[in-house]
Formats: C-alpha cells, sequence, structure tokens
C-alpha cells in the first residue's frame, strides 16, 4: 500500500481558479473514503463513454487504487469527471522502480477542455515524487498509463519531452524492460509485450462519438502514430505507456501545468 493519502488533504483545487469561466473544482481522496453515491456516480459516468462495462469489474478495479480525482460541477456539486490512481513499486536490475497507474478516467462530455484533471494529477504526482526520491535519491518514477483513445495518448507529447512508444524514437532496451515488467505485473497475460499493447478478455471500448479516429484526424502525426502502434483500439486494445515523472522532462505546457510552487530544483 502506498502513502499517496498522505499527501491528499493538501491538492484540492486553489481558490485563485474560482474565475467565471471555470465550471469544475477538483480534489483528490483516498479511495476508502468514497460514499456509495460517490461510486453509484463514478459508475454512470464510466458506463456512459464506455462499452461492456459491469458495476462488479468497476468495483474490483476501484479496490486495488490508492486515490481518486474527483472533479465537481461547482453551481450543483455533482460528479462530472474522476481518475483512479495507483502506485506500483518493483525493483529491476537492483534498481528501485516506482510508478503511477492511472486506471479509469472520465470527464462528461460538457466539460471537455477544461484542465483541472490535468493540474490536479500532475500536483499529486509531482510532489509524491519528490517524497520518493528523498526516501531514495536513485530511484526513477514514472507514469504508467493504458490508453485506448488518442485524447489520452496526447497527453503525453503535450506535457513530457520523453514518453514511449514515441512517433521519432524507437524505446529503449531499459524503458521497455519496465515497461513490459510494469504491464506484465499490473495485468499478466492480458499484456501483450510483442505488441506494446493490452487486450483485455473483457473489453470495454470507448462508444461511438467519444474518439473515433476519422480521416481527418489521421492528417494530425500524432494521431496517426497512435492509430500505428494501437490498431485495435476500436475494439477496446489499450496501448501501454511510459514516461519518467521529473521536471527535466517537463515540455513547456508541462511545466505551467504543474505550477510554479512546485517547480523547484
Amino acid at each position: 500500500m502506498s502513502n499517496l493519502s498522505a499527501a491528499l488533504p493538501t491538492w484540492t483545487s486553489p481558490p485563485f481558479e474560482l474565475a467565471p469561466a471555470r465550471r469544475l473544482a477538483g480534489d483528490v481522496v483516498a479511495r476508502g473514503v468514497l460514499t456509495p453515491v460517490e461510486r453509484e456516480r463514478m459508475y454512470e459516468l464510466l458506463a456512459t463513454y464506455f462499452l461492456g462495462t459491469s458495476r462488479e469489474q468497476f468495483e474490483i478495479d476501484l479496490a486495488e487504487k490508492d486515490a481518486v480525482i474527483l472533479l465537481r460541477d461547482l453551481k450543483d456539486g455533482q460528479i462530472q469527471g474522476f481518475s483512479t490512481l495507483m502506485r506500483i513499486a518493483t525493483t529491476i536490475e537492483e534498481n528501485k522502480i516506482v510508478a503511477f497507474f492511472s486506471g479509469d478516467t472520465i470527464v462528461a462530455k460538457e466539460f471537455w477542455g477544461e484542465t483541472i484533471l490535468s493540474r490536479l494529477w500532475s500536483q499529486t504526482v509531482f510532489a509524491e515524487a519528490d517524497r520518493i526520491r528523498e526516501e531514495c535519491a536513485s530511484a526513477r518514477v514514472f507514469w504508467f498509463l493504458i490508453c485506448s483513445g488518442y485524447k489520452t495518448w496526447r497527453f503525453l507529447p503535450v506535457f513530457f519531452r520523453e514518453y514511449y512508444p514515441h512517433p521519432q524514437v524507437t524505446t529503449p532496451l531499459h524503458i521497455k524492460r519496465v515497461l513490459d515488467e510494469l504491464g506484465e505485473r499490473k495485468f499478466g497475460h492480458e499484456y501483450l509485450p510483442e505488441h506494446g499493447v493490452v487486450r483485455f478478455r473483457s473489453a470495454t471500448p470507448l462508444r461511438e462519438g467519444v474518439a473515433e479516429v476519422t480521416p481527418e484526424r489521421l492528417r494530425d502525426p500524432l494521431i496517426a502514430f497512435f492509430d500505428r502502434m494501437n490498431p485495435g483500439h476500436d475494439d477496446g486494445d489499450e496501448l501501454a505507456c511510459l514516461t519518467e515523472i521529473s521536471r527535466a522532462n517537463l515540455t513547456r505546457a508541462g511545466e505551467r501545468m504543474v505550477g510554479a510552487r512546485l517547480m523547484k530544483g
């Protein structure tokens, strides 16, 4: 079990963000404090945007997570988005590896374009990465995520300099080793290292209208790359991705997202 919950009270959306145009407030909570009503609303959102879901599987997946980012409508407090988060620790060739895995992540369509989820996620994870490195300076900290839609995958090139798979760089052997270790540890035989994807026996593909890869969108080289790397995305295949959680690895947009108060050292 991680100590992620120790950081949770700090990470709420700060008051200065309450601008007139902003419609969501967010905070990060320990998974164990979620109420039955909150869990029901989370599953309702999941089933709205993904096919083949079940409440039972949702609860199984949620039970292994450490924390949840909740996004609420400022008008009525209704949950309009969430992302689950867990910490995975392992050792590879005597090197300590810690990965933050992003699980189910949903934002209601009418709130697409809001940035509060990215800000809360990045501030929480970077603060926790600092604590990990204070305890073990040689530890390497990663974001491990799987993507069945191009919209999630595009967070990587927007916010990080180096990420894998990458359209212009072959995945280094040591990164592939970490990715394979995390993929097999988390998903067992459903992770296919030769393809770099997770193929669930009971897949939950995105519903129509959420993130279709149309001929027009394929003109974007990043979306075209995602389509090549994950040709089964329409059927629910998930592309396994990895990027290092370090300030040196942030783009300018990533630096803004993490925030000046965390950009030390």
